[in-house]
């Protein structure tokens, strides 16, 4: 079936940046569109952004339009998430996710846990102030 592996992250100064990465395994995944969410203590996992599978297509939350940046590199059946400017609020645990459905039958990319199917294990991101 395949799986997403997730590294990065780590602690931040504000203002600082990070990069997430996620490598997918298993044709299916590696053909899928990879999505990105955050959950914070105590709060529901939110939606970042997504790229499509043939990494044409992005779009992000108005949260994160202008400092986030998603990346897809199918060589190495790897997406990444660079995020700059940083702020404490970004604080939390950063999930990626496949959508293999949605890239088969060229339907819209979706923004919402229930659109994924796999997901990577998570990574903590803790921004200090």
């Amino acid at each position: 079936q395949g799986q997403l592996v997730q590294s990065g992250g780590g602690l931040v100064q504000a203002g600082g940046s990070l990069r997430l990465s996620c490598e997918a395994s298993g044709r299916r995944l590696r053909t899928s569109n990879i999505g990105w969410f955050r959950q914070a203590p105590g709060k529901e996992r939110e939606f970042v952004g997504v790229v499509s599978w043939s990494g044409g297509d992005i779009y992000f939350a108005d949260f994160a339009e202008d400092r986030f940046i998603l990346s897809r590199d199918n060589a190495k059946d790897t997406v990444y998430l660079q995020m700059n400017s940083l702020k404490p609020e970004d604080t939390a645990v950063y999930f990626c996710a496949a959508d293999p459905s949605r890239a088969a039958s060229g339907q819209a990319m979706g923004d919402t846990v229930a659109d994924y199917e796999y997901w990577g294990q998570g990574t903590q991101v803790t921004v200090s102030s």
